[in-house]
């Protein structure tokens, strides 16, 4: 095993791990162009400054706190047909208010995996609202939706899309 102590390293080893030290309390900070190719062990804390693009890899054992989950923000939909792309986001808000809408669905996760995605709806009911017909409802019928207000819905699917349950999370959401 290597280990390199320095201010800025760039390492090229054969060996089979290398081990990274900081010098002082200053931490260590890696470049965009920091990549590895085997197993990364962090002990202690370790603090992301931007994304990480996992590539469709798993990530394990893993205990989320304080997290957040991307909002698609649609917005007014204007009738016709508005595409739920689930890569911008696993939340969507969207609000109807012209003509019939269809939705639509797009880029779920592979077949071998769970994907879902919630849909703050407002006004559904204001206008005739199309689902893909790759939805399974409850009772195999669509929900009433409200004209005035506010329908929570989820949608998951665990074979890649080819079948989207459809469930009312909270009908016309409002405060007591």
């Amino acid at each position: 095993m290597s280990t390199l102590k320095a201010d800025t390293v760039t390492a090229k080893s054969t060996d089979t791990a290398v081990t990274i030290q900081g010098n002082g309390s200053g931490g260590i900070t890696m470049s965009s162009a920091t990549t590895f190719s085997s197993t990364m062990a962090v002990n202690g804390v370790m603090t992301l400054g931007a994304a990480i693009a996992g590539a469709d890899n798993q990530l394990g054992r893993v205990n989320l706190k304080d997290y957040g989950i991307v909002t698609n923000p649609i917005g007014s939909t204007g009738g016709g047909t508005q595409d739920i792309d689930v890569s911008l986001g696993n939340s969507v808000s969207a609000t109807v208010d012209t003509s019939a809408n269809t939705f639509t669905f797009s880029n779920p996760t592979a077949s071998d995996e769970m994907c879902g995605f919630s849909l703050v709806l407002t006004n559904g009911g204001s206008q005739t609202v199309n689902w893909p017909a790759s939805v399974d409802w409850a009772g195999g019928t669509a929900p009433t939706l409200t004209t005035s207000g506010i329908d929570i819905l989820v949608f998951f699917t665990i074979d890649g899309g080819t079948i989207w349950h459809g469930m009312v999370a909270s009908a016309d959401s409002k405060s007591p």
